[in-house]
């Protein structure tokens, strides 16, 4: 195959691969949908409402963290979306990278519902602090 056939066959096979990536972003256009997600994040206040705690679910303490005796607060950074759902969520105040308790928060902060935040009467997305205790009894 000459140099100039194989150039245009590449070519030809790159349009079409995005020809073909543009038709499936138009179709499924997920990741567009988070883009725009994250850029109206809202704070509470100045006219817009704090989420509303629907469902709350506890951490479970790992059988490690009950063995070292771990007690404490994990502080969360979250994203209560539109829907009521948490569609971000990150550690700001560690309690227990290693036996697993800031994961286990994670992991039930996840689990929460909310009645959204709402701005002009419409739901929005709200950056929330949520404060997750561990205690042994």
């Amino acid at each position: 195959m000459s140099r100039h056939r194989a150039l245009a066959s590449a070519a030809i096979a790159l349009t079409a691969c995005v020809a073909i990536t543009a038709a499936a972003v138009d179709r499924f256009p997920m990741f567009a949908t988070l883009q725009a997600a994250q850029s109206e994040v809202h704070l509470p206040g100045n006219g817009v409402s704090l989420p509303v705690v629907l469902t709350e679910v506890k951490p479970e303490y790992t059988r490690e963290a009950m063995q070292q005796l771990i007690q404490g607060t994990v502080w969360l950074s979250c994203v209560v979306g539109e829907e009521g759902v948490i569609t971000d969520v990150a550690v700001t105040k560690s309690l227990d990278k290693e036996f697993g308790l800031d994961q286990a928060a994670i992991d039930a902060a996840r689990q929460w519902t909310f009645r959204p935040g709402r701005k002009d009467g419409k739901p929005v997305a709200v950056r929330v602090t949520i404060e997750l205790t561990f205690t042994l009894k």
